[in-house]
C-alpha cells in the first residue's frame, strides 16, 4: 500500500526535476547579445562602420572606442566612433557578431573579421572564409532563419542586434 501512495508523488517529483533541468540548461546555453572576446571586444577589434561606409575590414584603434550592449567596439577614426555612438543598431553586426551562417542553423560560433557581407546596408558575419561561401548561396533565406533563430539563442531572449 505504501508503494502505491509514493509512486505518484515520485513521478510527479521527477518528472519537474527533469522540466526544471532542461528549462536551466536552456538558460546555462544562452550566449550574450554581442559576440565579444575575452578583454570585452566585440569583432575582435575590427571598425563595424568601415565595413558599412568604406565596403572594408578595418582595425579599430585604441583611442576610439564605444561601448555597447556590454563590449566595447574599437574604430579606425573618431568619425566612425561617432557615427556609431549616433546610431549603434545601423552598425552593430547582425545576430550580436556571431557567425551568421551559424545563427540560421540554430547555434552561435565565433567569427573571422575578415569574413564578412553587408546585405540591405547591414553587417553581417561569418566564421570563415568558406562558410562565408555557404551563406551567400541564400543569403535572403539564411537571414529570414537567422531571424528565427536568434532570439531562442540570445541570453536575454530578445535577440540583442539582430
Amino acid at each position: 500500500m505504501a508503494l502505491r501512495t509514493r509512486f505518484p508523488k515520485l513521478l510527479i517529483g521527477r518528472t519537474l526535476g527533469i522540466l526544471l533541468g532542461l528549462a536551466w540548461s536552456g538558460l546555462a546555453n544562452a550566449v550574450p547579445p554581442v559576440n565579444t572576446a575575452k578583454d570585452g571586444l566585440a569583432i575582435k577589434g575590427y571598425d563595424p562602420v568601415a565595413y558599412v561606409t568604406e565596403g572594408a575590414a578595418a582595425r579599430g584603434k585604441p583611442e576610439f572606442t564605444h561601448a555597447w550592449m556590454g563590449a566595447t567596439y574599437r574604430f579606425a577614426s573618431a568619425e566612425n566612433r561617432d557615427r556609431f555612438a549616433a546610431d549603434p543598431e545601423r552598425y552593430a553586426p547582425r545576430f550580436g557578431g556571431y557567425c551568421s551562417w551559424a545563427v540560421s542553423r540554430g547555434y552561435t560560433a565565433d567569427i573571422d573579421p575578415e569574413a564578412w557581407t553587408i546585405q540591405d546596408g547591414r553587417l553581417y558575419l561569418n566564421y570563415s572564409r568558406s562558410v562565408r561561401e555557404k551563406w551567400l548561396e541564400d543569403v535572403a533565406g539564411n537571414i529570414t532563419k537567422g531571424n528565427e533563430n536568434w532570439p531562442k539563442l540570445v541570453a536575454d531572449g530578445k535577440g540583442g542586434t539582430s
